[in-house]
């Protein structure tokens, strides 16, 4: 498995291929599904739209909202990939990300909005 930094910056490359393909102003849904193409044929292990359960005391609770807590894509168990495709970041979607990690005990995320004129002036890197 490819060491954190070097793992983001092959996602990140990944990214803006896919970026500069499709360009921005499409769905969130496609750009994900275009970046999970690219990290199967570059060998790269993920799973995307990854329940993230919620811990309480040692238990388990019920998620009653179905798609809630989802991470939009996990890479190697390692990285976790929110995507989106907004005019600007607003504090919750950085929140959101934060909380998946929380919730994984994955350390390292990447916030990606797809919507940017250039994806590099639309990433953020978390470490917790």
């Amino acid at each position: 498995m490819l060491e954190h930094g070097a793992l983001t910056e092959r996602i990140i490359g990944l990214a803006i291929g896919v970026h500069e393909i499709l360009g921005p102003g499409v769905f969130e849904s496609v750009y994900q599904e275009c970046l999970c193409l690219e990290l199967r044929e570059a060998g790269i292990a993920f799973e995307s739209q990854v329940i993230m359960p919620v811990v309480y005391k040692g238990h388990t609770i019920p998620l009653v909202i179905p798609k809630g807590f989802r991470a939009d894509i996990v890479v190697a168990d390692a990285v976790i990939i929110e995507v989106k495709a907004v005019a600007a970041f607003v504090p919750a979607h950085r929140a959101q990300l934060l909380t998946y990690l929380r919730l994984s005990k994955i350390r390292v995320g990447l916030l990606m909005n797809f919507h940017a004129p250039q994806l590099k002036d639309g990433l953020l890197r978390c470490v917790v």
